[in-house]
Order: structure tokens, then C-alpha cells, then sequence
């Protein structure tokens, strides 16, 4: 089964105040969604998760765009033996999913500490813990 979605309410110049705006609600119990979108904690949880995103999804573009250059331009130094058979290419690779994973466990630990409180925070404020 789908639930029907109201259009969003036009944007009003005043931003949500006050201990909570659950109450601001629609008549069909929604919260306000203007209200919590406008709320200085929403604010807070936008800028907090954006401090983290941006420069880290740079500084890995930036890794990444390393590796395809060194990849399609640095055959000499790619093609460089380490041990065995590896050469610098493979290792390049290989440190390709263990920066990933790095930037994961990175990402959970930074959401669990500072991200998923706010979430409670403007969760509560909103009144959807109420259900």
C-alpha cells in the first residue's frame, strides 16, 4: 500500500520556535514539515553532516582521481614491482576498497556520536516519536 503525499506548504519567513513544533502539524496528524525544515536544529544536523560529507568525498575523489591518472598516464611507475607479481597498480587497487572501508567505519562512528542525537533531537521536537 502507498500513502498518499501532500505537496509540500509554502515556505513562510518565520522560522519554528519554541519548545517543540509538533503541534504545528496538519489536520491529518503530519508534522509541519516547513517548520522542522526551518528549525535551528534541523539547521545544526544539515551543517554537521555537511562538515563531514564534502571534504570527504573530495579528499577521496582526489585519491581516486590519483589512482585512474597514475593508471592512464604512470605506466612506469604503476608497472613498478613490489613483491612477486604485485606491482604498484594492484596495490593502488587493492588500497581503492580499503579507503572506501576506511571512509564507512569513518562515517558510522562520526554518525553515531554526532549525527544520530540531533536526529532524536529534531525526531522528538517534530513529535514522529508519538506514534
Amino acid at each position: 500500500m502507498t500513502k498518499a503525499v501532500r505537496p509540500p506548504a509554502p515556505i513562510s519567513s518565520e522560522r519554528a520556535t519554541g519548545p517543540g513544533f509538533a503541534d504545528r502539524g496538519t489536520e491529518s496528524g503530519e508534522p509541519d514539515f516547513t517548520a522542522i525544515q526551518q528549525s535551528p536544529e534541523f539547521d545544526r544536523l544539515r551543517k554537521r553532516l555537511r562538515r563531514f560529507v564534502f571534504p570527504m568525498s573530495a579528499l577521496f575523489f582526489c585519491w581516486y582521481m590519483t589512482f585512474a591518472l597514475f593508471s592512464a598516464y604512470g605506466h612506469g611507475f604503476m608497472s613498478r614491482k613490489v613483491f612477486g607479481s604485485v606491482n604498484m597498480g594492484t596495490v593502488f587497487g587493492l588500497l581503492q576498497f580499503v579507503s572506501t572501508i576506511t571512509i564507512v567505519l569513518l562515517y558510522r562512528g562520526f554518525a553515531d556520536k554526532k549525527i544520530d542525537p540531533q536526529v532524536d533531537k529534531v525526531r522528538e521536537l517534530a513529535g514522529a516519536d508519538k506514534e
